[in-house]
């Protein structure tokens, strides 16, 4: 627990140390977030937030590797995460410049994907079932199924990017609860690297809460949706006993079920499902009168509950654990429901 403390704290010195540099870049290069009818800012905003996110990370890992005699059975994987990681972070800054077309960028997502899964083996290799009975997949459906889910997450972190430090601060909240199953789990490297990567989007919050100084774009939440992602196969899916896979959707649920509901609405609509549109929760929630504070405040809140739900099925009994599922599905679609969420957005 030390070591994660350790990483954390390093992290968000670094975080909060870096950003300021990575703001005047973004100023006297250009990377700048211009408003339009779907975004709630009112001037430019400097976009490439995700740089200090990434070198926070990276040398909070490397100060780890030093201080602790970096060894473990995921080494080799957590490498291959950092690697591919990189290149994420590289395809995140030249759309960040260039506004890269949706499919070029899809492609680069597909590779930075394939680079950990083809390269450095990491798969979803067996999942367990509601009663806790594992099913073990063959390696040509492991592969598509692992690449789904990486890409997937990635977009599904980028899609909730729409609010002052909504996206950082749901990220660290998902990434302390990956943390916490597994040093429950007893991976001590996993749960380093989530630790950083928690303090690195923290201290970006010094800068990223509203009213921002500098946003993460898509150079930092496709960072943070693929590492999240990819940290999630590593170690917690693998690792939780009961329910495993449930364990990172939950962890990762806001981002997950709000994109899982505009893909349904945008179908109901007869929309593009990459379409974007103002029917996000962030925007419901602004729509009733929330500012923009408590709307973030409770999307916090809404992710630290799934995260706790999380946590809690790797310690109770199956039983628990479906009732615990059950209260959570039913307690997401009434919202939904009241928050007209599947109803076709505002089209502006």
């Amino acid at each position: 627990m030390s070591s994660c403390g350790a990483a954390f704290l390093i992290a968000i010195i670094v975080s909060i140390l870096i950003t300021p540099a990575v703001i005047r870049l973004a100023a006297a290069t250009g990377a700048m977030d211009k408003p339009d009818a779907r975004k709630v800012h009112k001037r430019p905003i400097p976009r490439i937030g995700g740089l200090g996110i990434y070198l926070a990370c990276i040398v909070s890992v490397i100060a780890m590797a030093i201080l602790t005699d970096f060894e473990g059975e995921h080494l080799k994987e957590i490498i291959g995460l950092l690697v591919s990681g990189s290149f994420i972070v590289f395809v995140g800054v030249v759309d960040d410049y260039k506004n890269l077309p949706a499919k070029v960028k899809l492609l680069g997502q597909i590779f930075a994907a394939m680079i950990l899964v083809l390269i450095f083996d990491v798969q979803i290799d067996f999942i367990s079932d509601p009663f806790g009975d594992y099913i073990y997949l063959e390696w040509w459906f492991a592969i598509p199924v692992t690449l789904f889910w990486l890409v997937g997450l990635t977009n599904t972190v980028n899609l909730i990017d729409g609010l002052d430090g909504l996206a950082a601060g749901v990220s660290a909240i998902a990434a302390i609860t990956i943390m916490l199953v597994a040093l429950e789990q007893n991976f001590l490297l996993v749960a380093i690297l989530t630790a950083a990567l928690a303090g690195a989007a923290t201290g970006f919050l010094f800068y990223n809460s509203h009213p921002a100084r500098i946003f993460m774009g898509d150079t930092g939440s496709m960072f943070l949706g693929f590492m999240l992602a990819g940290i999630s196969v590593i170690g917690a899916v693998k690792s939780a006993t009961t329910i495993a896979l449930v364990v990172p959707i939950l962890a990762l649920g806001v981002p997950i079920f709000d994109t899982t509901f505009a893909i349904i609405r945008r179908l109901i609509g007869g929309q593009p499902i990459f379409k974007p549109d103002k029917g996000h929760l962030h925007h419901r929630l602004l729509s009733i009168g929330f500012t923009q504070r408590q709307a973030v405040f409770l999307m916090y809140v809404i992710s630290a509950l799934l995260g706790l739900s999380a946590v809690a099925l790797t310690e109770v009994s199956r039983q628990m654990a479906m009732l615990i599922l059950l209260v959570v599905v039913v307690a997401v679609l009434y919202g939904a429901k009241r928050l007209g969420i599947l109803r076709l957005a505002d089209k502006r």
